[in-house]
């Protein structure tokens, strides 16, 4: 990858120097043909006769992603002959009658001859894997891909056509920022831009980024970081300020991972971190999401009535849910769900990974699936909760039902959390899914503990296994407050009807799922075939429900709750 600094000037210098008639041929769609070989940059190796190279410009040897025209994109990305362009016609002009050190409509007819566009974007209507969708590609080699009145236009219009046809959206962003050369013009192209995209995103419409190297400044800073799903090129450079930026105006050097793709995923601000080869399938699945798979099968049959077994007592009950072989919501997402497509980060610098989310399908139908991992063995920090509420809101936005999986000691209590606004996060998650237009259920499968689980548990039906326990406080907790002994634990936890049979008589939850003799350790297969029936039960129950009537029916239940004179 070139060094971070100088990134808008040279990337993309060597390949003028190597191949300098390739980029016409490549752009317009032409297999390559060199006469001097072409070496990656990165580990130096010959990629002129490479497949690889020549389908997905990526060198085998190493994985570098070379700067790819727009045109070609489409070609490799879309389903042969799918594509139609819009707004072809619009030309940009010299609002500023800017100089410089070249004239802009000099540079603007020089780099149009040699890249065949009329300006940095493309736009158009496609599809990939048979669904379609409104796609839009950026060209670094147009005047670093920078965004100008043409480039805003293009983008605005990209969002209100698909609006109108009900299109999914696509952007491959590879940009420099706002183009100087329009000046003012230019940055206001980002208010144009993010307004366009929150009005599409209004009409509950997906909205899907690829951030490619590299990708900075205005268009970074505006419509393409209100995407629903962020994916991002490796080691692309992405970031609002270019490096050489920030450390001329700080005086100080940057880290050597900093502005790239992986510290992006690091910090919650991209999804995934995708290779260009594997970038077809990965969108393919999301629109299959988009498009909302509706169920196919027949409803599940319910397994036998079980043999009566001893009754045990609730701290019997703690026992079986703290064994350290339960399985948790992976083992749940892997065996019940198909398609699964991981989505990471809260989009305000950091992604816990003891909340596990993304979208797949159970039952046929495709949802949003967020889960709690009681693997990690810690408490959900802030960014979990924050990233538990922006998936909720992309469910909504996609038309898609929720399915939590509950399983937590509870939300963090320590400095750095407080400090983190963990009392916030967490009655912003309690309103969020009490609020959210889309079916929910919630599965509580383990320990759940306090507040930090029910902010995955206002759901439309909660359901929970048969030794879970759900409880306001540990039994150490509350043994520590009555006894001031924590040892005391079993003597208190009868009190505090925390197992699921007492929580059904109290009208806590909806159903009981029973589990293995012994617990779901004793055989996770057979317990994840029950869990799984139960979830596909309640979404066919709730899923016939009007909007309007479903988020009633969930206020009614909640304001319903509590025991008094």
């Amino acid at each position: 990858m070139l060094p971070a600094d100088d990134v808008v000037e040279n990337v993309g210098k060597w390949f003028r120097k190597i191949a300098p008639a390739q980029e016409k041929k490549t752009a317009q769609g032409e297999k390559p043909s060199f006469d001097k070989p072409l070496l990656c940059p990165e580990c130096g190796a010959d990629v002129t006769h490479s497949r690889v190279y020549a389908e997905f410009r990526v060198c085998e040897y190493c994985g570098h992603h070379f700067l790819q025209p727009a045109r070609e994109r489409i070609m490799v990305l879309t389903d042969p002959g799918s594509f139609r362009e819009w707004d072809a016609e619009l030309e940009p002009t010299d609002p500023l009658h800017f100089t410089g050190s070249e004239k802009y409509r000099s540079q603007l007819k020089r780099v149009q001859k040699k890249t065949g566009l009329r300006d940095a974007v493309v736009t158009g209507e496609a599809q990939i894997g048979g669904y379609p969708l409104a796609l839009a590609v950026f060209d670094f080699h147009f005047l670093g891909g920078s965004m100008g009145s043409v480039v805003g236009e293009k983008i605005a219009r990209l969002f209100e056509r698909a609006a109108e046809k009900r299109l999914p959206a696509f952007v491959i962003t590879s940009t420099g920022g706002a183009r100087i050369q329009e000046g003012m013009l230019a940055l206001l192209q980002m208010a144009k831009t993010a307004a366009a995209a929150g009005r599409f995103q209004q009409q509950k419409l997906p909205f899907v980024v690829l951030f490619a190297h590299p990708t900075t400044g205005g268009v970074f800073a505006s419509f393409a970081n209100l995407a629903d799903v962020a994916l991002a090129e490796p080691k692309a450079l992405i970031g609002f300020a270019g490096p050489r930026v920030v450390e001329g105006m700080t005086g100080k050097p940057l880290p050597p991972d900093s502005h790239r793709a992986e510290f992006q995923l690091q910090h919650g601000m991209v999804d995934a971190v995708v290779d260009r080869r594997e970038l077809r399938e990965i969108v393919r699945r999301l629109l299959a999401h988009a498009y909302h798979r509706e169920p196919t099968h027949s409803p599940p049959q319910a397994k036998q009535v079980r043999r009566r077994r001893r009754k045990r007592s609730t701290w019997e009950v703690v026992q079986v849910c703290r064994n350290p072989r339960r399985p948790g919501a992976g083992f749940y997402i892997e065996h019940l769900f198909d398609d699964f497509v991981p989505l990471r980060g809260d989009r305000a610098g950091g992604d816990d990974p003891a909340v596990l989310g993304g979208m797949a399908s159970i039952g046929g139908r495709s949802v949003v699936v967020i889960g709690q991992d009681r693997t990690l063995d810690k408490y959900i920090d802030p960014a979990g909760y924050r990233k538990s509420c922006r998936l909720m809101r992309l469910a909504e936005r996609w038309s898609l039902p929720i399915v939590t999986f509950v399983d937590t000691k509870g939300a963090n209590p320590t400095y750095e959390a407080e400090k983190g606004g963990i009392a916030h996060t967490l009655a912003v998650c309690l309103k969020t899914m009490s609020e959210v237009t889309v079916p929910t259920v919630a599965v509580v499968i383990g320990e759940g503990g306090s507040g930090g689980a029910l902010a995955l548990a206002v759901a439309d039906r909660v359901l929970m296994q048969e030794f879970a326990i759900y409880s306001v406080i540990s039994p150490e907790g509350a043994a520590s407050i009555v006894f001031r002994n924590p040892k005391m634990a079993k003597e208190i936890a009868g009190d505090l009807r925390i197992t699921a049979h007492e929580l059904l008589r109290l009208g806590v939850i909806d159903q009981v799922i029973p589990e293995p003799d012994g617990g779901a350790h004793t055989n996770p297969i057979e317990a994840a075939e029950l869990v799984g029936e139960a979830i596909i039960r309640s979404l066919d129950d709730i899923t016939a429900t009007s909007t309007e009537e479903l988020v009633q029916k969930r206020y009614e239940r909640y304001r319903a709750i509590g025991k008094y004179k």
